[in-house]
């Protein structure tokens, strides 16, 4: 990764720069209701304006699917970025039109243009040639600072990116020098913590971890089917028992690894899913038929954290269980209150992501805490799983073009 070309590297002044955003953002009758995303990229903007660039945001909104919707617009964004910058900034309802180059062509230098949602454009995610050159035509270096999107081979993604000199901006090298850290070159031992409810969604991850880590817990509904093929009963709990063959395949190859893996040894049943439902604390070889598996035990808990407590670097994918309906947060609360004041007493370097992590961590109170929290979710989970992710993988080639 120490390949990957990085804007403070790049020649900025008097030049048209094409940065590639985030501004997928929540919005309620035509109102930004959160601005996390629009801050993020806030770093670069600047970076590029004090460079003296005339920088040309390029965003989606929605999924439009290459039509122009009525909503979708990125219009309402533009003065809630203006408001955050402390300078105008200009909206043009076009992208790689006759307009789009009009408002180009009068930038001066560090003003800020914001161009129209590029998923209006069946060019964009068809990533089409022709609509790459259109964009490239607009610019004359390009910054990627959309991680998130980087798992998607579209147009403003990765099509543009080897028509003109590409760089990485400051919150996408963020997240992949994090990243990077966390599961390429981290401190050893290494631990992750994968949960939610479906291995079939994280096959890819978890055969990926087990050669990467040196401890994995697995927990939430996941764990079901890992216990279910080691010949567990696991009662009336979402189990996927078709893929007890996936399942021991996983468990062969942490063994063959060397990595310990971890799986709930005491849980909290219910009857029924419900909110505050009466529960029972119980051995995990020792689930009724009616029963269903919700939350990990405290024993478990202890487990989890004696082993993080051995551990330099944690990696955390998932919860540990149905932390949304009380009272089945109480293991992902727990671990993640003891994650925080590890980072805090210890040093340990713990980096979550996806959006039920987010989620829970938020609610624990200790996002703020862990040392990078990834919000970036199919993005995150690709670069967990071992993918190559387009729009990153475009900036490392060494025969693209260079300024």
């Amino acid at each position: 990764m120490t390949t990957i070309r990085r804007i403070q590297d790049a020649e900025l002044a008097g030049k048209r720069v094409l940065v590639r955003v985030d501004f997928n953002v929540p919005m309620k009758d035509g109102i930004v209701t959160d601005d996390t995303r629009l801050q993020s990229a806030l770093p670069t903007i600047e970076f590029l304006r004090e460079a003296g660039a005339k920088v040309i945001l390029l965003a989606h909104f929605g999924r439009p699917k290459g039509s122009r919707v009525t909503g979708l617009s990125l219009e309402p964004v533009a003065q809630p970025l203006a408001d955050l910058v402390g300078e105008a900034v200009d909206f043009v309802d076009d992208l790689v039109g006759d307009d789009a180059a009009s408002a180009v062509a009068d930038m001066a230098d560090s003003d800020v243009l914001l161009l129209q949602n590029t998923r209006f454009e069946p060019g964009e995610e068809a990533n089409d040639p022709a609509f790459a050159a259109a964009l490239a035509r607009l610019g004359d270096i390009y910054v990627n600072d959309a991680f998130s999107a980087a798992h998607r081979a579209h147009g403003s993604t990765e099509g543009v990116a080897h028509l003109l000199p590409a760089y990485a901006g400051l919150a996408m090298q963020r997240e992949i020098d994090h990243l990077v850290a966390a599961l390429e070159k981290p401190e050893r031992p290494v631990m992750a913590l994968v949960g939610g409810a479906k291995v079939s969604s994280k096959i890819d991850l978890l055969k990926n971890l087990v050669k990467k880590v040196d401890i994995l817990f697995v927990g939430g509904g996941m764990a079901n089917t890992l216990l279910h093929a080691q010949g567990i009963k696991v009662g009336a709990s979402l189990c996927e028992a078709d893929l007890a063959d996936t399942a021991r395949v996983i468990l062969v190859a942490a063994e063959e690894a060397g990595c310990k893996l971890i799986l709930p040894s005491d849980v909290v049943l219910a009857r029924e899913f419900k909110a505050n439902p009466e529960t029972r604390l119980t051995a995990v070889h020792n689930v009724g038929a009616e029963e269903m598996i919700l939350d990990c035990g405290p024993g478990t808990v202890v487990e989890i954290n004696q082993a993080i407590d051995t551990c330099r670097t944690l990696i955390w994918n998932g919860p540990l269980g149905a932390f949304e309906t009380p009272p089945f947060e109480a293991a992902t609360m727990a671990v993640a209150e003891h994650v925080a004041r590890a980072v805090r007493d210890q040093g340990l370097v713990a980096v979550g992501g996806g959006g039920d992590t987010v989620a829970a961590l938020n609610q624990a109170g200790v996002a703020d805490d862990f040392t990078f929290i990834s919000t970036a979710g199919g993005a995150f989970l690709e670069w967990m799983e071992g993918k190559v992710l387009p729009g990153v993988d475009v900036l490392m080639q060494r025969d693209s073009v260079s300024a």
